[in-house]
């Protein structure tokens, strides 16, 4: 594929480049590998690759050239380009069929604690009425979102696409025109998280001490193990398809809560296999087997469910877009997603930003 772009591209290729960096440094925005950012420059489709992550955007060449005709051939025969490019993003077809120059997708906390709502397309219109939004009904990654999207722009010209139990896209003429809007449309659906109560550091500590365990130091993480209404919107299904990147989640069961152990060796015999537990009014451990992805994810959750109330009605995946989630986004997250071992993925960094900050900060 031609690399070669001009003087202005070459501008507009760092301009994203910086964007992508931003948002992808912000774990409220994007987590892991998650999200992924193009612009379309004479031609070429310049989009993330597949499984790099948006915060080493200015120091790791995760920008690649896709030609556009090759991807509108490919999604006039029904083909996802994706398996044609499989170093590209997943979503590369939805970014294609976007006609605005740039794209930014982000799985940003405060859009899917709306979009995992029944009610969200009416509460969202008050919100974002004066935008040009749309919201798509929840539908799988790659051609499927495409073809979705593809169908709502043929009767409107949104800048602002809210994917119902999945996330959020904005598509504008410039990095810069992108970076206010998403920065617009993150003022408007902020939601303040719940104060839980603090973690069991005494109990947790004394259950991870030599063992296979490690202790999360940050309290928002604890969150799902010391709040009963995030346990209890756990406890009824899968909110969104990230949940499925962890190994034997196919049903929500790994999310309950569990009661705390009688003895240590209760809990090595019937947890050991798992990524995380979360201990019923104690906290959360996670195991140290778990990978720098995976961490990222179980944050992100946390942030998720800190901001859903209690009297929330919530529309879970059913089984058959579970087993779509475990079948294609799970296996790239964790086969390509690891790859990237960073210290920036660590729990700690994770809960530690997850302040509020906008991208516009």
């Amino acid at each position: 594929m031609r690399r070669n772009t001009s003087a202005a591209g070459q501008f507009e290729l760092q301009a994203l480049r910086e964007l992508t960096e931003r948002v992808g440094a912000n774990p409220l925005l994007t987590q892991a590998s998650t999200g992924n950012t193009s612009i379309k420059i004479d031609g070429i489709l310049w989009i993330k690759a597949s499984g790099k992550w948006m915060a080493d955007a200015m120091q790791d060449d995760i920008v690649i050239p896709v030609g556009l005709s090759d991807v509108n051939e490919c999604l006039q025969w029904g083909v996802d380009p994706a398996e044609r490019y499989p170093s590209a993003s997943l979503e590369t077809a939805m970014h294609a069929v976007i006609p605005q120059r740039v794209v930014v997708h982000v799985h940003c906390v405060d859009t899917i604690a709306w979009a995992v709502r029944s009610d969200a397309p009416m509460l969202l219109q008050e919100r974002l009425q004066d935008l040009a939004w749309h919201w798509i009904p929840y539908v799988a990654s790659g051609l499927p979102l495409s073809q979705e999207i593809r169908r709502a722009l043929a009767e409107t010209n949104a800048g602002v696409f809210v994917l119902g139990n999945h996330g959020l896209v904005i598509a504008a003429e410039s990095c810069e025109a992108a970076a206010s809007l998403l920065a617009e449309v993150q003022r408007r659906l902020a939601i303040r998280p719940r104060q839980a109560h603090p973690a069991d550091y005494t109990m947790l500590a004394e259950l991870s001490e030599d063992s296979l365990w490690d202790l999360p130091d940050d309290d928002a993480i604890h969150a799902l193990g010391t709040d009963t209404i995030s346990q209890a919107a756990l406890s009824r299904g899968l909110l969104y398809p990230c949940q499925a990147i962890f190994s034997k989640s196919s049903t929500p069961a790994l999310f309950h809560s569990v009661a705390c152990p009688d003895s240590r060796s209760q809990w090595d015999a019937g947890y050991r296999d798992r990524p995380f537990v979360i201990i019923e009014g104690r906290g959360v451990l996670v195991n140290k087997s778990m990978t720098s992805a995976e961490r990222a994810m179980i944050g992100g959750l946390a942030q998720v469910v800190q901001r859903i109330p209690p009297s929330a009605p919530l529309r879970y995946l059913t089984e058959s877009e579970i087993a779509d989630s475990s079948n294609a986004i799970a296996y790239r997250y964790r086969e390509l997603a690891n790859e990237r071992l960073g210290s920036r993925a660590s729990v700690g960094a994770l809960s530690g930003r997850a302040s509020g900050e906008s991208l516009a900060s």
